[in-house]
């Protein structure tokens, strides 16, 4: 079982707190967003992380298309792999806050796809073009991995053609891994890859906190963020949401917010979604509830997750009382 988290990085000195407590309870990769009407700027942050760190691998989890381009991105996480050698991974979505918290509209899927094909071609040294110009970096000293977020099946199966790996976001239950994978090993042999290649990693939402509580009254308005906000769009039914939840959660999409609070919180439980949401794409609760989770989880088919921490109670002490927990049970044997 391979574990990271992923953050907005609110202030240098979280961003110093969690890459420590990360590095120090053996978390495989340490993820930075890029959320500019939430947080800091991720590449001064994964700077620092850098610095911080010797050994976690260090994720811009994830960019876009639309606020920086892509030839920029591709010379960014060149420049972190100078700093982190081996360790730097460029991750990238069509735009979630990240996009929309600035005025800018989303990459369509197809543009996603094309725009992992120009960077992996620039981290490869070798000269491309992007919208008809040329762009060539030619002091690239190693070419880092470029991942994909996806959820729907097309994402999924482009992600699988044009990537080095993919950011999952739709669920951890056996039926969504099962489904996800599906169209994953698709699309890499519709493109004559062995879908071994795929690095797959599951996105998920974490709050452990002795208070159990605690967590479960912070959880939701993580779960509203991700689920209204990028894995439940378009045919719901596709999504694998029951049918009897499709009104709430088109109300959920309709009501809420980018910048995720205690209304959003509120707003899952007020549709009845707290439930459905938090046990397909959350792990929440004291250290024995989280345990109990992941190894349920584990059971199902996970094996590599990636944990949104930025919404938990206490960022910092969910990703110690969890790495410290919870990470040595995932491990034996």
């Amino acid at each position: 079982m391979q574990v990271g988290l992923f953050f907005w990085p609110f202030s240098p000195d979280l961003v110093r707190r969690m890459a420590a407590a990360a590095e120090r309870y053996g978390y495989d990769m340490i993820g930075i967003a890029d959320t500019p009407g939430n947080a800091m700027d991720p590449w001064v942050a994964a700077t620092l992380v850098a610095e911080a760190t010797a050994r976690s691998r260090i994720a811009l989890c994830v960019s876009n298309l639309e606020s920086r381009h892509p030839a920029a991105s591709a010379a960014a996480i060149a420049s972190l792999d100078l700093l982190a050698p081996g360790r730097a991974v460029l991750g990238l979505g069509t735009g979630h806050s990240g996009t929309r918290n600035i005025g800018l509209d989303r990459s369509r899927v197809a543009a996603l796809a094309d725009g992992a094909r120009f960077i992996r071609e620039l981290l490869a040294g070798r000269p491309a073009s992007w919208q008809g110009s040329e762009a060539h970096l030619p002091w690239v000293k190693r070419p880092s991995p470029v991942f994909l977020a996806a959820s729907g099946p097309k994402a999924l199966a482009g992600a699988a053609v044009t990537a080095d790996g993919v950011f999952v976001n739709f669920g951890l239950a056996a039926d969504n891994i099962a489904q996800t994978q599906a169209a994953i090993v698709a699309g890499a042999l519709a493109a004559a890859r062995d879908p071994a290649e795929i690095e797959t990693w599951q996105i998920a939402a974490l709050d452990c906190n002795a208070d159990g509580e605690a967590s479960r009254r912070k959880v939701g308005a993580i779960l509203a963020f991700m689920a209204a906000g990028y894995i439940l769009q378009g045919d719901l039914a596709a999504r694998g949401v029951p049918a009897e939840l499709r009104a709430a959660i088109g109300e959920l999409r309709r009501r809420y917010s980018t910048r995720p609070g205690a209304a959003d919180a509120a707003l899952v439980d007020e549709l009845g979604l707290f439930d459905y949401l938090s046990r397909r794409f959350a792990i929440y609760g004291t250290p024995v509830q989280c345990r109990e989770q992941m190894l349920a989880a584990q059971a199902a088919g996970l094996n590599r997750v990636m944990f949104s921490v930025s919404l938990a109670a206490d960022p910092v002490a969910t990703v110690e009382l969890f790495g410290r927990e919870v990470l040595p049970a995932l491990r034996q044997g």
